[in-house]
C-alpha cells in the first residue's frame, strides 16, 4: 500500500470547499479542532450546548471571518443545518469523570440519539463524517497494547458505562449507517490527551496533577499509582483527527478504527511526579495521598498504533516534559495560584 498521499498534514479541496461542522467545538479537544480547520482558510461552524464546553477556547476563533459559533444541542439540527456541508466532525460528549459521573443520562443520551442526528445530518449532506471514539471501548483490557482488534473487557454495569457504552454504541450506529446509507465514517480511537484549554476542574489526571502542584498540594494518587496511562500532546491529536478525515476512503483500513494516542507507556505515579517537576523543577520531590481507586479504572492502558503509522503516516512528536511544560503554563497564565 502507498502511504504516499498521507505523509503530509492535509490541506486541500476538503478544506477549502463547504462548511465544516463541529459538535462540541467548545471543548477541549473541539476547540483545537476548531483552530486547526480554520487555519487551512475552511469555514467552520461550531456548534456546543456548553454543558462542558467554554466560550474561553473559542474566544479568539470568534473574530475569524471563517468561523461560526451556535449555542445549541446537536439534536437541534434545525439551527444549524447549512447548504455544502463538506464535514462533520462529533466530538460532544461529557468524556471527563466528574461530568459523566455526575450526568449519566446526558453522557448516555449523547452517545445515542445526538449521534444518530449527527449521523442523519451528514447522511443528508453527503458529508465526511468522523466520531471521536475513545480508549474506553477496551474497558480494562486483557490484551496489551490495545489494538484495534481487540473487542475489549467492559462492565456494561457500572458507574462508568455511561460513557464506555455509549462510545461503543456510537461505533456500531455509525458502521450502520455506513452499511445502510453508504455513509463516508471515520472512527477514531482517542487515548489519553492533554493540553491547554482542559478543564482545570474536570477530574482528569493532568488538570488535578497541576493543579495540586501549583498550590504545592499533595499530589492525589488514586490507588497505589502503579496503573499506566499514554499521554498524547493535543497537537500531536489534532494532526491525527486531520489526516484521518483527509485520507481518501480507499486508503483506508476496513472498518475504518484507527487508534490515535502515544504508545509510551508511563505509571500514574509517574505522571504526577513530572506534573511536579513542569512547575517546581526535578529536584523537588513531591508529597503523594493516596485515594480510593476508581470504580473499574484500567490497570494498563497503551495504544498500538500500526495502523495510524500505516495509513496515514502519523505517530506523536510531543514528549511528556516538553507537553507538560506547555500546558503548565498554560494553567499558570488563567488561574491566580502562587507556585
Amino acid at each position: 500500500m502507498s502511504s504516499n498521499r498521507n505523509d503530509h498534514p492535509p490541506n486541500g479541496p476538503l478544506w477549502t470547499y463547504g462548511t465544516h461542522v463541529v459538535l462540541g467545538g467548545a471543548g477541549f479537544l473541539g476547540s483545537h479542532l476548531c483552530r486547526s480547520l480554520a487555519d487551512t482558510g475552511g469555514t467552520v461552524l461550531c456548534v456546543d450546548n456548553l454543558i462542558t464546553g467554554s466560550l474561553r477556547n473559542i474566544h479568539s476563533l470568534r473574530r475569524l471571518h471563517n468561523f461560526d459559533f451556535i449555542h445549541a444541542d446537536v439534536t437541534e439540527v434545525e439551527k444549524y443545518e447549512r447548504r455544502n456541508i463538506a464535514t462533520v466532525w462529533n466530538l460532544a460528549a461529557l468524556a471527563s469523570p466528574v461530568a459523566y459521573l455526575s450526568r449519566p443520562l446526558e453522557t448516555a443520551w449523547a452517545g445515542a440519539e445526538a449521534h444518530r442526528a449527527a449521523l442523519e445530518l451528514a447522511t443528508r449532506q453527503g458529508a465526511r463524517f468522523f466520531f471521536a471514539g475513545t480508549s474506553e471501548v477496551y474497558g480494562d483490557p486483557e490484551v496489551h497494547p490495545q489494538p484495534e482488534t481487540y473487542w475489549g473487557n467492559v462492565n456494561p454495569l457500572g458507574l462508568r458505562a455511561c460513557y464506555d457504552e455509549s462510545k461503543r454504541y456510537g461505533e456500531a450506529l455509525a458502521m450502520i449507517f455506513s452499511r445502510e446509507y453508504g455513509l463516508d465514517v471515520r472512527l477514531a480511537r482517542i487515548f489519553n490527551t492533554y493540553g491547554p484549554n482542559m478543564a482545570l476542574d474536570d477530574g482528569r489526571m493532568i488538570p488535578a496533577f497541576i493543579k495540586a502542584a501549583s498550590t504545592k498540594s499533595a499530589m492525589p494518587i488514586h490507588g497505589d499509582g502503579s496503573q499506566t496511562r499514554s499521554l498524547c500532546f493535543v497537537s500531536d491529536l489534532i494532526d491525527g483527527l486531520m489526516r484521518f478525515m483527509a485520507a481518501e476512503p480507499d486508503s483506508l483500513p476496513t472498518p475504518p478504527v484507527i487508534n490515535l494516542g502515544n504508545p509510551t507507556e508511563t505509571t500514574v505515579l509517574e505522571v504526577a511526579h513530572a506534573c511536579w517537576a513542569a512547575i517546581h523543577g526535578p529536584d523537588v520531590t513531591p508529597r503523594t495521598v493516596s485515594t480510593a481507586p476508581n470504580p473499574d479504572d484500567p490497570k494498563r492502558r497503551c495504544p498500538d498504533i500500526t495502523r495510524a503509522k500505516e495509513f496515514l503516516g502519523w505517530s506523536p512528536e510531543v514528549d511528556l516534559e516538553a507537553g507538560l511544560l506547555k500546558t503548565a503554563d498554560y494553567f499558570q497564565r488563567r488561574a491566580p495560584y502562587q507556585t
